[in-house]
């Protein structure tokens, strides 16, 4: 069912070879696709709103006319009502935590006073604009509505547009509306795949276009994002989704086949792996996985992403199984240890990190507060989740003083005359001299 490995099995080369036997290429975009995806954008580029009802009657099923693009009041108002009880009580509680962690990241603009009365800072502001993709259709997922929305809504960016595509009824969601008004969503639009991102990045007469795009979706929804980058703005390009459970022997072997089962059920391309020093947990880890399959709706995505992707694999202590986790750089990785804070500093590349045995990730996925937009496929060696400042800019500011102009002179003619830009050095000197003769 799932691969189990040791690096005791490959000698020296325990560590290269484990890691080896879980990499994963990236996952290639075939030329049609990308030629497929370059042809819709295009295609939206050039003819807007027609296009955008062309490609969601093509794709989706559903014709609509250009005044039914976007979510009406009234569409608001009656998917609210829909979502109540224990559900909307959820939502609630998951967006006040998501609101309130971000709200411990707000970067903050400043000022210093250099020697010479000089003022140099830094001045932080919000993007005005900002597009959140939401994966629908057939599913809803309104966590990843309040995960994208509100770290951007905490930042302070005015307008949050939310598209995604209709369902067989020509409407969005109600969950996913719902949602989106707790966010902050201040306009939906029914068109999803790579012909709403081109909207969103191109405008049309119906959607106007912003800063940045953020949230999931398909591969073309991903190589639209990536087609239209340097145009707008972008969060990251998603891969499948990814769990590494560290695990020591006083670990359940049922709380860890559970976890990485819970990955699996995502995607046949999901990624579970536990690393263990030991041998008798990763027996158990991988004989109650089949038990566990047999009770899931999603069993059959679920076994197929544990077999092709998942492994238990046997370290020689832990310090190996956390290497080699810093080595696979998962999105999610779960410390479920005796002293997992004692481990922490040797935790250098993950895009979020469980600590203890009873911080599941899926508290993660729905609910402790930090986004869940997260880096996949190895890319947190370099990357980092989602949050407020993915939807701030700096403006670097600078004031000098008649004086500390004076002192920079030398260094600035210097430099100018290193790289031939004499006209750099005319900008200053014509100043330092002017103030020297008394005309400041």
């Amino acid at each position: 069912m799932i691969r189990q490995l040791a690096t005791a099995d490959f000698g020296e080369r325990g560590v290269d070879a484990v890691v080896q036997a879980l990499a994963r290429p990236a996952a290639a975009a075939t030329r049609e696709a990308l030629g497929r995806v370059a042809d819709i954008v295009d295609e939206v580029r050039r003819h807007g709103d027609v296009a955008l009802l062309e490609l969601t009657k093509r794709f989706d099923g559903v014709a609509l006319s250009a005044d039914q693009l976007r979510v009406s009041e009234a569409e608001w108002a009656e998917a609210e009502a829909a979502v109540g009880g224990a559900l909307r009580a959820a939502l609630v509680e998951a967006a006040r935590r998501i609101d309130s962690f971000h709200r411990h990241q707000l970067p903050r603009s400043w000022w210093v006073r250099d020697e010479h009365g000089s003022l140099l800072g830094q001045q932080v502001t919000a993007l005005d604009r900002v597009g959140c993709y939401v994966p629908g259709g057939t599913a809803a997922y309104p966590s990843t509505v309040l995960m994208t929305l509100l770290p951007a809504r905490v930042a302070g960016v005015r307008e949050l547009v939310v598209v995604s595509p209709p369902g067989p009824d020509g409407r969005l969601n109600p969950v996913v509306l719902a949602a989106a008004r707790l966010g902050g969503c201040t306009e939906a639009y029914k068109v999803g795949g790579a012909q709403a991102v081109a909207a969103l990045a191109s405008g049309t007469a119906t959607i106007r276009r912003v800063d940045k795009i953020v949230g999931p979706g398909n591969i073309y929804v991903a190589l639209a994002k990536r087609l239209v980058f340097g145009e707008v703005g972008i969060d990251t390009i998603a891969g499948p989704s990814e769990v590494v459970v560290v695990a020591d022997a006083g670990a359940v072997a049922a709380h860890v086949a559970a976890d990485l089962l819970a990955q699996a059920e995502h995607d046949v391309l999901a990624r579970p792996v536990c690393l263990t020093d030991a041998p008798g947990l990763a027996a158990e880890v991988a004989a109650e996985i089949p038990r566990q399959l047999t009770r899931l709706p999603r069993a059959a995505i679920a076994e197929a992403a544990v077999r092709d992707h998942g492994a238990v694999v046997v370290t020689k202590d832990l310090a190996e199984a956390v290497e080699i986790a810093n080595r696979l750089a998962p999105e999610h990785l779960e410390l479920a240890l005796a002293d997992p804070f004692a481990w922490l500093p040797a935790v250098r590349h993950a895009g979020a990190i469980f600590l203890g045995r009873h911080t599941p990730e899926v508290v993660g996925d729905y609910l402790a507060g930090p986004s869940h937009v997260l880096p996949t496929g190895a890319t947190a060696r370099f990357a980092s989740g989602l949050s407020v400042e993915d939807f701030v800019k700096r403006s670097s500011l600078i004031h000098y003083s008649p004086a500390g102009l004076a002192a920079a002179w030398p260094h600035l003619a210097a430099l100018a005359a290193a790289e031939g830009l004499l006209g750099h050095a005319e900008a200053a000197r014509r100043r330092v001299e002017a103030r020297v003769e008394g005309a400041e």
